[in-house]
């Protein structure tokens, strides 16, 4: 990269913070095909790609657009993603996507989807059951039959039939994209210094937009770019940042923590387009595969009740692994999920003796001063105790 080249996350900072959802737009005129919204946590797009669409991450408006209608639709203290997209209907910025795809990740997720349904009837809304119990005998052959009823629900609305051969090359694209974005991660971790957490983001977040054949060159070059720089380390604090694995914080609350003397090392941002912690195998039968990787082969996740790693110790390696000084809880404000699992947290981090900042956002904020403040104190009390 030449000193004239941006880098490619500053091309598509834009982009990202764009909830008319440009890329999409583009792609539509382009080949004439349809498009499927996806809900946060974990929708499995996959099936969505095979069907002929472009799946995109949906997370809600942001601190892009007010909140006009839909507070009347839902109670006060439910979280801010779940109104913001639900407004993002009531704006008409959802009309480019023929189909909204949803999970059960909590209870306000589950309310939404029937709630959207009848707000929305022109859309057709598909919902995915995904299992609780991941240690029954059942499970597999539960997610498989699920899956293949969601490839169908998603088959009658783009006209295109999912066959375990499309499913096949739809993994392996997907596979493709995620294993750059495990490299970006990886490199982050080991060089915080030439790749920020808000241009890791960026590229992560514009994944959730573009078709994988599409974005995964851009992710390639970026990793080519920030393997290029040559940073001088700051005096700053490494940390894991965990608990806005659904709404999301905005990009620049993200930059005010770095900002404030933090090289975030790793985090669950965006954690259901980067799920799966290797390739997903496309031998055999794609709908078992997906299902199996889900079920054995995926990150932690608050939403996701798998008794056989608890979450507790699944963060305590993460910030092990990747050599992290101290840990912040970024939670969305109402967020259960997220709320039950930092007092499993707080237990962990006392009993490892490892230090925790406890943070909370809402996606529509504005400004950072609190949080700023709160950062650089608690930065300060370790690299000055």
């Amino acid at each position: 990269m030449t000193l004239t080249q941006e880098f490619p996350a500053t091309r598509y900072r834009d982009v990202v913070e764009d909830r008319e959802f440009p890329t999409v737009r583009e792609w539509r005129a382009r080949t004439g095909r349809s498009a499927v919204g996806c809900y946060p946590v974990y929708a499995p797009f996959e099936l969505g790609h095979a069907a002929g669409m472009l799946p995109v991450g949906l997370f809600g408006g942001g601190n892009r657009i007010e909140i006009a209608n839909a507070d009347s639709r839902f109670q006060s203290f439910i979280c801010s993603v779940v109104k913001s997209t639900m407004e993002l209907g009531f704006q008409h910025k959802l009309d480019v996507f023929d189909a909204l795809m949803f999970e059960s990740i909590c209870d306000p997720a589950r309310n939404l989807a029937s709630v959207m349904a009848r707000n929305f009837k022109e859309q057709a809304m598909t919902y995915v059951h995904l299992p609780q119990n991941m240690t029954s005998a059942g499970v597999v052959d539960y997610l498989v039959a699920e899956y293949r009823r969601v490839a169908a629900e998603l088959s009658a609305t783009s006209g295109q039939d999912v066959t375990e051969d499309g499913l096949r090359a739809s993994l392996t694209e997907y596979n493709a994209m995620r294993a750059a974005v495990r490299e970006l991660y990886a490199f982050r971790a080991l060089r915080p210094q030439d790749l920020s957490t808000g241009e890791l983001y960026t590229l992560a977040r514009l994944a959730t937009l573009m078709a994988p054949d599409e974005v995964t060159p851009i992710l390639r070059e970026a990793l080519a770019a920030a393997r290029a720089r040559d940073g001088r380390a700051k005096d700053r604090i490494k940390v894991v940042v965990i608990g806005s694995f659904c709404e999301q914080p905005p990009l620049e609350l993200i930059e005010s923590i770095e900002e404030s003397g933090c090289y975030i090392v790793d985090d669950d941002f965006l954690l259901g387009w980067r799920l799966f912690r290797r390739d997903v195998p496309v031998d055999g039968d794609p709908y078992r595969a997906l299902a199996t990787a889900y079920l054995n082969d995926s990150l932690h996740a608050s939403t996701k009740h798998d008794l056989r790693v608890p979450r507790a110790t699944a963060i305590i390696d993460s910030v092990q692994r990747v050599g992290a000084d101290a840990a912040i809880c970024l939670i969305a404000k109402f967020c259960e999920p997220g709320l039950f699992d930092y007092a499993l947290y707080r237990k962990a981090f006392d009993e490892h003796k490892v230090p925790h900042l406890y943070l909370e956002f809402e996606e529509k904020m504005w400004l950072y001063e609190k949080i700023r403040t709160e950062v650089e104190t608690f930065v300060e009390s370790m690299l000055f105790a």
